[in-house]
């Protein structure tokens, strides 16, 4: 079961983000934003406000996605400074 150990949001509206199997990964938010639920995100500050939650990324207002997609539609990372 693919789950999200660590998120880091971007200025870029893209999330940095490590998997459970080690792999680190960005995932771009942008083709979101202009999607329902998703639109809020549209702000910056909110954009930033994503956290962990059972296995994914979620927001304040419990907007989410699932993990898998975050999995199969991020770019990997060869490499990641702490």
């Amino acid at each position: 079961m693919t789950r999200i150990v660590a998120v880091r949001p971007q200025d870029d509206y893209t999330l940095v983000l490590q998997f459970n199997d080690g792999r680190w990964g960005t995932f771009d938010i942008r083709p979101y934003l202009d999607q329902g639920v998703f639109i809020e995100l549209k702000d910056i500050e909110y954009f930033k406000q994503a956290r962990i939650a059972f296995g994914t990324v979620q927001w304040p207002h419990e907007q989410d996605i699932a993990p898998e997609t975050l999995y199969l539609e991020s770019r990997e990372l060869s490499s990641l400074s702490p």
